[in-house]
């Protein structure tokens, strides 16, 4: 089987084929985006509208990308986030990107996620099923949303190795029968990436650090976070 997530068992493509593949960083500031979309309060990320403002604004930004690309989304300058717009800006953003509504080649990694985020993000994420990659200020990623407990031991396999070479994913992340499958369902709902060419499979955040040169400058938390508020509609 072959595709942008995947590769041809058995063929070990050859060094000028693998310096063909590249990654690109998709940095977004939320704060920044909502100051080009919304009127006011650019760290409150309230009501359904501001909220598919954003979204849309994103994926209308991953459809122009040429090649595969990692977004970054940094909620490090949201004060407020309501439950709306974790809907729009987190699931509905991931659901679009799952079934091939934008692109076809995109990850997405949350970063600057604080305590008063996840609430509402973890809310929404159970109301669709759904499962999202979550980075704080301190660079530790966690796997949010309703996971079965086998499936996250493996993402933390993945995660806490960063990158693991095609050579050592056979007998070495897979552990068990199940493990295949389990990989796979992973790689489909974009929770971990695997290098279509050279088969590495690498954890989110690893892929992150790879292409920091290109990711944006930490953005100072805001003094006036606060608990998050509003009802999913």
């Amino acid at each position: 089987m072959t595709g942008g997530n995947g590769d041809t068992p058995g063929e070990t493509p050859d060094d000028a084929q693998l310096d063909v593949f590249r990654v690109d960083a998709h940095a977004v500031n939320v704060r920044d985006l909502m100051a080009r979309t919304v009127a006011d309060l650019y760290s409150h990320l309230v009501t359904r509208p501001t909220g598919r403002a954003v979204r849309l604004a994103i994926e209308s930004q991953l459809e122009e990308m040429e090649r595969p690309a990692l977004s970054l989304v940094d909620f490090s300058s949201v004060s407020i986030l309501d439950f709306s717009c974790a809907d729009e800006v987190v699931a509905k953003l991931l659901l679009s990107l799952r079934d091939g509504g934008v692109g076809g080649n995109a990850w997405v990694l949350f970063q600057g996620i604080r305590d008063f985020h996840r609430d509402p993000i973890e809310a929404v994420l159970d109301r669709h099923r759904i499962q999202a990659v979550l980075q704080g200020s301190g660079g530790g990623a966690e796997l949010l949303g309703p996971v079965h407990p086998m499936d996250l031991e493996l993402w933390i396999r993945v995660e806490e190795a960063g990158r693991i070479a095609r050579t050592d994913v056979t007998g070495g992340l897979l552990r068990s029968a199940d493990d295949e499958a389990r990989l796979g369902q992973l790689l489909r709902n974009r929770l971990v990436f695997r290098h279509p060419l050279k088969g590495d499979i690498l954890a989110l955040s690893a892929l992150s650090r790879e292409l920091a040169p290109v990711s944006p400058p930490a953005v100072a938390p805001p003094s006036d976070a606060t608990d998050s508020s509003g009802e999913p509609s």
